[in-house]
């Protein structure tokens, strides 16, 4: 996105003129009222991606031209300035709907950084409502290809509750697409028009964790010089997807069952509860039943997560969805690369069919988009896919030699029996990267007979 259109409304000379200055440096078009009727003027005239607007002016206020900006939708994002430092008008500015608030004096650095956060609010924006009519003119899981039965009653599931404020448990092995189907349920429903915002919970700091989900007050700790609203106000009337809910401390979890059984949230520093309307999808690699009752994630927070549960399957499951899967990247991928790969070699998508894909869709994509990049003809062969995919479709002579010199001399039913069995062991081990968890259960072997077989065969070293 370019730069983007700034309004400054403000009846001092000085901070019109030194804004507009810092501004028009960086490459911003920018354009300037001395009051607020003016402003609702150059407002209705013309278009612009943000408001820079002073509280406090003569006939009509900050909080009056800000109600008017709401209402007929002139600008979609506003950040209120003060000289008086008033932390009562800082909530009342992001209660009224402004997207920020700066303190006046600033600094250059101050303005840029409001200035360039507003500017990624409103890419944010865009990207939504661009994801939002793609799904009004397609299908409503565009994204989430799939053609499995266990995949298409997915869908239907999302399909019944996103219209609800029932919480969501999505749950399944890193790289099944849950941010995908949270998504689907948000942009599916009523909230579409409001925020979907996702959050890592293992990818935060603890310390910083509190603060950017619910926000704080000024002066609540070290270095907070000014009252900041969390992720839950910015998902108000929205979704917050919280991903890996596993990893919230137990503190925070406090917290977030008070939100889900009150509908309020609580800056850090701050005695007033601020009422909210979020609707909470979480979602979970591991077994959140399993780790309530090891005492490690709260058994009260738990049930009221999983008041819809979605389970999504591993790809080594939903196995005709392999095909599909590849055919969907391969075509993206054209498009956003530029290139005109025709299709993908039948031992090529034989190799896809039969690999154990660890990483799962994710992992899929990946090595879709590495094979298009090295492909030197019209498809995907074999030889662009990395070794551990590719193994799986080795030919006969690839074969170990123990093995292959065996069938030609030799017809002892238990000698090749054994041959047989450490040729499997082996390939299972390059399949899964010396994973023996994953090998076992492509062997279907207990994990114990595994490193057993492993050991009489003297195969500890594959990978």
């Amino acid at each position: 996105m370019g730069k983007i259109r700034v309004l400054i409304v403000d009846d001092e000379d000085g901070i019109r003129t030194a804004a507009s200055r810092w501004l028009k440096k960086e490459g911003y078009t920018v354009r300037t009222s001395p009051d607020g009727q003016s402003a609702v003027s150059e407002l209705v005239g013309d278009e612009f991606d943000v408001v820079l607007c002073d509280v406090r002016m003569p006939e009509l206020g900050g909080f009056e031209l800000l109600d008017i900006i709401r209402e007929r939708s002139l600008a979609p994002v506003v950040v209120m300035m003060s000289a008086f430092g008033d932390d009562q008008a800082s909530l009342d500015a992001i209660r009224k709907g402004a997207y920020d608030y700066l303190p006046k004096p600033f600094t250059r650095g101050e303005l840029l950084l409001t200035i360039r956060k507003a500017e990624e609010r409103e890419r944010l924006v865009k990207e939504n409502t661009t994801l939002r009519d793609a799904l009004k003119t397609e299908s409503s899981f565009d994204n989430i290809v799939a053609g499995t039965e266990v995949m298409h009653q997915i869908f239907r599931t999302i399909r019944k509750v996103a219209d609800f404020k029932s919480t969501v448990l999505i749950s399944g092995e890193s790289g099944t697409g849950k941010e995908l189907v949270a998504r689907a349920i948000h942009f599916g429903s009523a909230r579409a028009q409001h925020p979907f915002v996702p959050v890592n919970c293992g990818a935060i700091p603890e310390q910083l964790l509190e603060s950017e989900l619910f926000g704080h007050v000024r002066g609540a700790f070290t270095d907070a010089t000014r009252s900041k609203p969390g992720l839950f106000e910015e998902a108000n009337e929205g979704t917050l997807f919280l991903d890996e809910i596993s990893s919230l401390p137990l503190s925070l979890q406090v917290k977030l069952l008070r939100v889900l059984q009150e509908g309020e949230i609580r800056r850090v520093g701050d005695t007033k509860a601020i009422p909210i309307n979020v609707r909470i999808i979480a979602a979970a690699m591991e077994e959140l039943s399993e780790l309530a009752a090891q005492g490690e994630f709260r058994e009260d927070l738990y049930y009221r997560l999983n008041v819809i549960p979605i389970n999504l399957p591993p790809l080594r499951e939903r196995r005709d969805d392999i095909s599909l899967l590849a055919e969907h990247f391969l075509k993206v991928l054209n498009e956003r690369l530029g290139t005109q790969i025709k299709g993908i070699a039948p031992d090529t998508m034989q190799a896809f069919c039969d690999y154990h894909w660890p990483g799962n869709v994710r992992q899929l994509q990946n090595i879709v988009e590495r094979a298009v990049v090295l492909s030197e003809g019209p498809f995907i062969e074999l030889k662009d896919l990395p070794p551990k995919v590719r193994a799986s479709q080795m030919a006969p002579a690839e074969l170990s030699p123990q093995l292959e010199s065996f069938f030609s001399d030799d017809l002892s039913v238990k000698k090749a029996t054994r041959l047989l069995e450490r040729e499997l062991i082996r390939r299972a081990l390059e399949k899964t990267a010396g994973n023996r968890t994953q090998a076992s259960k492509l062997l279907e072997l207990s994990h114990r007979a595994l490193l057993y077989k492993m050991k009489e065969y003297e195969l500890q070293d594959v990978k």
